[in-house]
């Protein structure tokens, strides 16, 4: 894209911007996105508080002696704030639920809610502040990641970890109070610490990506914040942009923060899977309306974008992780239940005998004139003529954005089961009220049970025995 240019290096221009938009308001819009990306990333942080990723995570916090007054999202306990934020970004990006821009396929929200949250207990600003944070770090997030795609993607790594923990660095900064100069050393420090490639997809590894970033990016601030030297143009010429693609472009870190935000084209997932299947979920899910036996099923082709095979190419997905990958298990479930939620991609679902059954009769069609969002399914079946549904543009796209009432619908199913009924309406007041808020009191509030202590509380550390809930 044509931008102006600049004599000074990019990774200095990129840092003096951040530091003047977080000094100046939100514009309207772009902090309305961000309460959208920041409702949405809060709903499935807490959504899978009793996941066995969080579990998992929670018991080595406890073997360590990581006792602090940061929370977790959906539970009692309190950590430090390093395994808060690794804690936090980890659930929130667990069922693989969470926010999504389109281009990039970066999910920015869950690595920069979870540095945010871990630095609530320490840091005593007004909400505005906490808001605008979080909405740059995504942005920063956004803009690196716009910058080295498409190949970065393509070599293999996983750009939601390896963008975000520049992300995670940029919201720890501005909230550190960091000026520019050391916001750039965070972010050069934040450079040697990327993570996070694409083997990882369909394990429990995958969401440990945003989770690791956040605390890595936290780490990266604070080390600055003590002086600790890093390169100059660490995102220049001679920085590690070049070393993950095969082409930088540097433009998209000089350019003013003055017009459209890249954080207002963030998208919002329907279903809990990778996101190149959801045009065949819409598609299979409005098939099924016709199929009065799924049983009848003899062949099933799935017209879909090229990177639908790539990324969700598995045929038989062993478990629920697995199957949030294959495009096969999403199109099948889609068909048979008529729905696809969180239930489609339980452990027993994923192997269930009429999913698999029905997942080896789909044939991935890859296409170049099939764009991502967009998918045609055609199933064959005895007794009745082919049923075919042609979807031009996924829910969730661009195209057809979630609205505040399906994104509000999203979250109340995720964290009210957890927290309770309701629960997702106190989130959503706390969201809306953050700007004007104190500070992000009510917020910390409204994502825990009932009764959890507060900042300062000890009650629910990590070495307690709060009782656990079943997800």
């Amino acid at each position: 894209m044509p931008l102006g240019t600049t004599t000074r290096p990019a990774h200095d221009v990129f840092c003096r911007r951040l530091i003047d938009a977080h000094a100046a308001p939100l514009p309207p819009a772009v902090a309305a996105a961000a309460r959208r990306s920041l409702l949405n990333v809060l709903g499935t942080a807490v959504g899978a508080a009793h996941s066995p990723a969080v579990d998992a995570a929670l018991a080595a916090a406890r073997d360590l002696g990581a006792v602090g007054d940061t929370a977790v999202p959906g539970r009692s306990e309190t950590v430090d704030a390093h395994w808060g934020a690794v804690i936090a970004g980890t659930a929130a990006h667990f069922d693989d639920f969470d926010d999504t821009h389109l281009a990039t396929v970066i999910h920015p929200g869950a690595a920069t809610m979870a540095t945010v949250l871990a630095l609530w207990p320490e840091i005593d600003a007004p909400g505005v502040r906490y808001l605008s944070a979080f909405a740059l770090g995504c942005e920063a997030q956004l803009r690196i990641g716009n910058a080295i795609s498409p190949s970065h993607y393509d070599r293999g790594w996983h750009i939601t970890g390896t963008c975000g923990v520049f992300g995670a660095a940029v919201a720890a900064s501005l909230l550190l109070g960091l000026d520019a100069a050391a916001t750039g050393a965070a972010l050069a420090l934040a450079g040697d610490m990327v993570l996070g490639h694409r083997e990882a997809f369909g394990s429990m590894t995958k969401p440990y990506h945003p989770g690791k970033a956040a605390a890595n990016g936290l780490l990266a601030a604070r080390l600055a914040a003590a002086g600790v030297a890093a390169p100059h143009d660490a995102l220049g010429g001679a920085g590690v942009l070049p070393v993950f693609s095969d082409a930088v472009d540097e433009g998209w870190l000089t350019q003013a923060l003055d017009g459209t935000w890249e954080l207002e084209r963030n998208a919002f997932k329907p279903y809990p899977c990778g996101i190149v299947a959801h045009p065949a979920i819409d598609a299979a899910v409005a098939a099924s309306a016709e199929l009065a036996d799924p049983s009848a099923i003899t062949a099933v082709e799935l017209v879909c974008h090229p990177l639908v095979p790539e990324l969700m190419g598995r045929e038989q997905p062993a478990d629920g992780l697995q199957a949030r990958f294959s495009a096969r298990h999403a199109a099948a479930v889609g068909l048979l239940d008529g729905r696809v939620g969180l239930p489609q991609f339980a452990d027993e679902r994923a192997v269930a005998p009429d999913a698999a059954r029905l997942r080896a009769l789909i044939t991935l069609r890859p296409s170049d004139d099939c764009a991502r969002d967009a998918a045609t399914i055609t199933v064959e079946r005895s007794g009745g003529d082919p049923v075919t549904v042609h979807i031009p543009h996924a829910r969730g796209s661009l195209e057809r954005p979630l609205t505040d009432e399906e994104l509000f619908a999203k979250v109340a199913a995720l964290t009210d089961p957890v927290l309770g009924p309701h629960a997702a309406e106190a989130i959503r007041r706390a969201v809306d009220g953050l700007e004007a808020a104190a500070g992000p009191q009510d917020l910390l509030a409204a994502i825990r049970p009932t009764g959890a202590a507060g900042r300062t509380g000890s009650a629910g550390a990590v070495g307690s025995d709060a009782e656990e809930g079943d997800r």
